[in-house]
Order: structure tokens, then C-alpha cells, then sequence
């Protein structure tokens, strides 16, 4: 039984396969055509899902859709309805697209892959919880989904037992925190859907001064459900997504590339707290009304690490399952999950343990690739490559990491990494001035070995995914500045042996060199690029930098095009 996930049309567009229960691919679009957080149909993600699980298109026994068109469309009408003729010039560009694209996944799908079969439509925030509960390692748990928006819902909660989920309630457009954050990301001067991490880490930096009047913005009721006063927003009214009100209360909005200011790093800071007091209180209600002691969540909500680690220190929750593709992109998992789970009620019989399920490229591919570039190389056996490239980082030189699979979901995981030592004080600067060109106060992450976390780190449980930002312990601070944000956390990632044993065997030589079981991990991608996906992307992104080498599978190249 093979069944294709689609998620596209809005953003991080993604393709996922699973085959007989077991995702065997799956992968974000924006990986292949290299447009950042690319909306675009699926098709170049979708042909590696096919060629990745050696079947045809003619083998696809049904296709998932991770939302209700429709359903989606009807809201999008009626809100059209509500703000005319506000809302005007935004009809005018959504319409072609509803009319052209959206409405006709069908036509789209025969046109483009010759795929005629069964196409089945999942709602958004159902699809988003069956990404996470259907591939937990839980039999039951209670289950939270929130984002900025799906067709009508804007957050949802339910239960998962064995292979059904039951949603339970759920909040409505335009009531929504994921549509608060993604407002506030614009007014700070970022992009909407792609720099809410930024907008976290900067929260880091100010006092919740603002806080009361976020919470007058939301009517919060004692379940933790709320009500948007909508005079401060222009969801569907122009070009902005606040409005005139919104800039009184909070002043001027910043521009792109304006500098930040005091009140800006405040602001942000009033808007991350009030997503956790709300979020936190909406989960002990969960709580208590399910008395279940795990919590499955998903949504693009959740790909904020310092939210999800406040619940599981204070939402009485035993455990916390989050898939690595939390956001829109996971919506392909779970719509392709529920069908071969929920809706043709087979057992489960997979646990997703790791993220590698993007495309990898042998020896010969890279070798080829080098060769085409020009580039002088030398290979070395995997014991002789970990312990060279541990002596580069000890060296604080800085590393193109390239291994594998690729990562499904946002985050780098240890297979398309860029590498550097998290006990040089100067790391951040280094990173910033050499290779990422990105704000100051945004922090790097540390990849530590999954039996040494508890030692430097405050975990109440394993952070595979980098979902979790604990207190990194008062006496390991000084040891590893380079991973220490502002407020002493660190967003943590471990590595297990099982899943990535040659990641592992890196950290684990650079600790006997250095006595210390981490390194510096941030995804290898220059500003407002995707994360590379090919042996092409990443030796253009090291042409374009100043990394010290890159490492592609067992080949190393130095920036000099020697090795010394």
C-alpha cells in the first residue's frame, strides 16, 4: 500500500511517501527549486518521494491532501464578504490562484504526475495531528495542534488511541496566536511564515513590559481559549496585517534592515510570554480534563522551542512528542498517515525516531561533482574522517557538513550541517561575519551526545529534533559560550548513536580532544537560502562563504582547494 502525502499552495510545500505504514520519504519543495519556504505545487519533491521508494506513479493507491480546499475556500469568500471593499486589491490576488490551482488538486495531480486515482482531503489541523500522534512512540495521548490558520481553525485538541484521533474542540479564524505571531514578525521588520525563530530569539533580549496589553488584545477565557479583539488587525484588509490601532498601542513599525531598538526586543519579548501563559494554561486544562500523561503536538506553534519546553515543565504532562516537521511541511506526513491509519484502519507500525528522509548522493555523484568544479579533494575511511574534521573544529575552524539523508523539517540535524567549536567565545561573531551574515543576538545550537546531555543541560527528556531550549547548567556556561543564548538557554539537539552513529563518532572524537561531548550546529545554508539539499548546493553555498572546508560524505575539500 503506498500513499502520497501532499502539502502546497500556502507555504513549505512538501511531498511525503509511506508505504505499507513506514514513511519511506519524504521532503520540503523548497529543497529542490531552492525558493525559500516555497509554496509552489510539490512536483520536484514528489519525484524523488517516487524515486526514493522504487515504485511508479501507476503504485500510488491514494494521494493525501494535507486540508479541505473547499472548506478553505468558503472561508476565504466569506471574509472577502465581511471586509469589502477593503479587502479589494486582496481578492484580486488570490482569486486567479484559488481558481487556477487550488480548486483542482485533482487536474493538477493528473497533469502533472498522470496520477488518476483517489484523492483524499484531510483537515488542516486533523492532518497536523495525525503527523504527530500516528508516528509517537504513544499507544494514547492527548494531542494540541496550533498555527496561524488551517481552513477555519486556528488551534485544536483531542485524544489518539492506537490508530483513530478524535478532535475535541477546536478555536476559529480570525481567534488565532499563530496569526498574532506571524503579525508581530511583520511589524518587527521580518518576514511573516519564515522569521518567527528570529522574533524568538530576539524575545531574549527585552522585559514583557508590553504584556498587559497583549492581554487586552485577547479576551483570555479560564480554559485557556481567547478571543481576538480584531480592530488592532488587517488579516484581509490590505497589504498589512495591523492595523492603524495596533501602531498606536505599540508605535511605529520597524522596516527591514531599520535598527533595533530597546522597545522592539520588548515587544517581542510581551509576545512570546503571552503565547506561553496562554498556551501553558490551554495545556493544563488539557490536563485536566483528559487526565492522560502524554501530549502529541504539532503545528507550526511548536517549532518554537522555548514554548515547548515551558509546557513540559509546566503543563503537568509526563512526555511531549513533536515531529521534526512540526509546520505546514508536516501536513504531507500526517495527511498520507491518517489515510493509511485512521481512514483504512491499519495498525500502526512505525515510530519516527529520526528526521533522515531527504535524498543522498553516493561517492561516485559527489566525486563527479567535484571533479566538475575543479576542486582538489581528499578522501579518508570514516575513522580517519571524523578524527580530522574533530581536529578541524578543535582548531575553531569552521566545517560544511554533508552526510546522508537529508533532514526533513526546518531544522539542520547533523546530515546538512555547518560545524564549529562551542567553547570559542568568538564563535557567534565568526559564524556571523564569515558565514551567515544573520542578526547578532540570534543563538546557535549545540548537538551533544544523547548520554552526556544531563550533564551540561536542564532535559527533562531527549531533544532529537532541536525542538527544546532548556537551561544550560549553571557550571557548564563558561565551557560552551558559543551555544549560550541571552538567557542561558541553549536549543538543544541530541544525537544518538543508533540514528546518526557518524555525527555521533564526530562529537564524540572532539570530545577526546577537547573533554567537551558537543558541538556548535547550525543549519548549512547562507541568509535567506534553504538549507542545501545536493552536492551542487552545498559547494556553491562554500564558494560563496568563508567556511574553512567542506566535507562531502568522505571527501574533504579546504578552501584553498588543498588539504593539508
Amino acid at each position: 500500500m503506498n500513499i502520497l502525502g501532499i502539502s502546497c499552495y500556502y507555504h513549505d510545500s512538501a511531498a511525503c511517501l509511506i508505504k505499507d505504514g513506514i514513511i519511506i520519504a519524504a521532503a520540503q519543495e523548497e529543497r529542490f527549486n531552492r525558493i525559500k519556504n516555497s509554496f509552489c505545487f510539490p512536483v520536484n519533491a514528489i519525484n524523488y518521494c517516487i524515486q526514493e521508494s522504487n515504485i511508479t506513479f501507476l503504485d500510488i493507491d491514494y494521494v493525501g491532501f494535507y486540508e479541505k480546499p473547499f472548506l478553505k475556500f468558503h472561508r476565504v469568500i466569506l471574509d472577502h464578504l465581511k471586509t469589502w471593499p477593503f479587502s479589494f486589491l486582496n481578492f484580486l490576488d488570490s482569486m486567479p490562484k484559488w481558481l487556477q490551482d487550488r480548486l483542482t488538486l485533482p487536474l493538477t495531480l493528473e497533469k502533472e504526475i498522470g496520477f488518476k486515482g483517489k484523492t483524499l482531503f484531510v483537515k488542516h489541523h486533523l492532518s497536523h495531528a495525525a503527523s504527530s500522534f500516528l508516528v509517537s512512540p504513544f499507544d494514547q495521548a492527548a494531542i494540541l495542534t496550533c498555527d496561524g490558520i488551517g481552513e477555519w481553525a486556528t488551534l485544536a485538541y483531542g485524544i489518539g488511541r492506537g490508530n483513530q484521533i478524535k478532535i475535541y474542540n477546536e478555536l476559529r479564524y480570525p481567534h488565532s496566536l499563530g496569526l498574532l505571531y506571524s503579525t508581530l514578525t511583520a511589524y518587527l521588520g521580518f518576514s511573516a511564515n519564515q522569521e518567527e525563530g528570529t522574533v524568538m530569539a530576539l524575545a531574549s533580549c527585552g522585559n514583557p513590559v508590553f504584556l498587559d496589553k497583549f492581554r487586552k488584545i485577547f479576551v483570555i477565557k479560564p480554559d485557556g481559549s481567547f478571543i481576538l479583539d480584531t480592530s488592532y488587525f488587517n488579516f484581509n484588509k490590505g497589504r498589512r496585517m495591523y492595523s492603524n490601532k495596533f501602531i498606536k498601542t505599540f508605535g511605529n513599525d520597524r522596516k527591514f534592515n531599520d535598527i533595533l531598538e530597546t522597545r522592539h526586543c520588548d515587544i517581542a519579548c510581551s509576545l512570546q510570554k503571552f503565547v506561553e501563559e496562554v498556551l501553558i494554561t490551554i495545556t493544563r486544562n488539557i490536563y485536566n480534563e483528559t487526565k492522560m500523561e502524554k501530549l502529541c503536538l504539532a503545528g507550526g506553534s511548536f517549532l518554537n522551542c522555548v514554548v515547548n519546553n515551558k509546557i513540559l515543565e509546566d503543563s503537568l504532562f509526563k512526555e511531549i512528542f513533536i515531529q521534526p516537521a512540526a509546520g505546514d511541511a508536516g501536513g504531507a506526513l500526517g495527511a498520507a498517515a491518517y489515510i493509511y491509519h485512521s481512514i483504512l484502519k491499519k495498525n500502526r507500525n512505525y515510530i519516527m525516531t529520526h528526521p533522515y528522509l531527504g535524498p543522498a548522493f553516493s561517492a561516485s555523484q559527489i566525486r563527479r561533482i567535484l571533479l566538475n568544479f575543479n576542486l582538489i579533494f581528499k578522501e579518508f575511511n570514516e575513522t580517519e574522517l571524523t578524527k580530522q574534521v574533530a581536529e578541524r573544529l578543535a582548531k575553531n575552524q569552521i566545517v560544511g557538513w554533508f552526510q546522508g539523508r537529508a533532514e526533513f523539517g526546518p531544522r539542520a540535524l547533523g546530515n546538512r550541517s555547518i560545524l564549529a567549536n562551542p567553547c570559542n567565545p568568538q564563535v557567534k561573531e565568526l559564524l556571523n561575519s564569515k558565514v551567515k551574515k544573520r542578526e547578532p543576538f540570534r543563538p546557535y545550537a549545540p548537538a551533544v551526545l544523547e548520554e552526556r546531555a544531563d550533564e551540561f543541560f536542564e532535559m527533562r527528556c531527549k531533544s532529537p529534533f532541536m525542538l527544546l531550549a532548556p537551561k544550560v547548567k549553571e557550571g557548564k556556561r563558561t565551557l560552551i559560550p558559543g551555544v549560550v543564548h541571552v538567557d542561558g538557554t541553549a536549543r538543544v539537539q541530541t544525537v544518538s548513536k543508533d540514528t546518526n552513529p557518524r555525527f555521533w563518532q564526530l562529537i564524540k572524537d572532539f570530545e577526546n580532544i577537547t573533554g567537551v561531548p558537543i558541538v556548535l550546529n547550525t543549519s548549512f545554508n547562507l541568509r535567506r537560502e534553504p538549507i542545501v539539499c545536493s552536492p551542487e548546493d552545498a559547494v556553491g553555498s562554500f564558494r560563496k562563504s568563508k567556511m574553512d572546508c567542506l566535507v562531502l560524505e568522505n571527501y574533504v575539500v579546504d578552501k584553498r582547494g588543498l588539504v593539508e
